[in-house]
């Protein structure tokens, strides 16, 4: 999976729509094997972010779990202090 597609399920508050459109876009380009598109392929690769972003969002609204909503804040000072185990303190 590529690492720059978040989790979006089971956050409080829910994904928004740019964070739907990033992780369809993301998931795009790994599949087309491209950044950005030629002008050839432009319509299509739209198309295609816009029709997985649809079937994302649906997707999130019908999932169910039983597990307390996740926050957003908690989860990103989590991945932070990973990051810096990882790779060391912010110069």
């Amino acid at each position: 999976m590529c690492r720059n597609i978040k989790t979006l399920h089971n956050f409080e508050p829910p994904a928004t729509e740019d964070e739907v459109h990033a992780a369809a876009l993301q998931y795009v380009r790994k599949v087309s094997g491209s950044t950005k598109p030629s002008k050839a392929n432009e319509e299509v690769f739209a198309r295609a972010v816009g029709e997985i972003a649809h079937i994302t969002r649906h997707l999130l609204e019908d999932l169910v779990t039983a597990a307390p909503p996740r926050d957003r804040e908690a989860e990103a000072a989590k991945a932070r202090a990973r990051a810096e185990k990882r790779f060391g303190a912010a110069a």
